[in-house]
């Protein structure tokens, strides 16, 4: 299973946004990199820098983790959606947006929101969280009949992400 984030995204949940955009990133990569010592796996983060990046995207690797910068006049969203695409089945894709999501299902990959593994993260900073406020969430709408095979692969997928 390869995991391919939204950056942004996920950023954009975090509570911490006032220390600055590149210091946030690289909070975020921080907490990344703990997920991955926690649950080894390729993981791919994608940021966009179609308004002040570089001609061409960039590439870096840290500590394992694959940080790619969308290149000049190209957003984040086509750079997960390619990645994705380019790795199919074996694709788990964390975005917010419902165009990204909708695209990767397409091909075959499996989409999470950025909500759901935030979640999954806050379990490397408070262990215990996610079980302890379970009663709070809503329970999932109940459908007659069985769940789909999107849906399956959701779940099965977002258990295997858990801590």
């Amino acid at each position: 299973m390869e995991l391919i984030i939204d950056g942004y995204n996920l950023l954009a949940l975090e509570k911490r946004l006032d220390r600055g955009l590149e210091q946030s990133r690289n909070s975020l990569i921080g907490r990344l990199v703990r997920y991955r010592k926690a649950k080894p796996m390729q993981l791919t983060v994608v940021f966009d820098g179609w308004r002040s990046g570089s001609a061409s995207e960039t590439s870096l690797t840290q500590d394992g983790i694959t940080i790619v910068y969308s290149r000049l006049g190209e957003k984040a969203d086509a750079v997960v959606i390619r990645l994705a695409r380019q790795k199919n089945h074996g694709a788990v894709v964390v975005s917010s947006d419902r165009e990204i999501r909708n695209a990767v299902e397409r091909f075959g990959a499996v989409a999470i929101r950025a909500q759901e593994f935030y979640d999954i993260l806050e379990e490397l900073d408070f262990p215990g969280a996610a079980e302890e406020f379970a009663d709070w969430q809503d329970d999932p709408p109940k459908r007659a009949g069985r769940i789909s095979k999107i849906d399956r692969k959701r779940q099965d997928s977002l258990r295997k992400l858990r801590l």
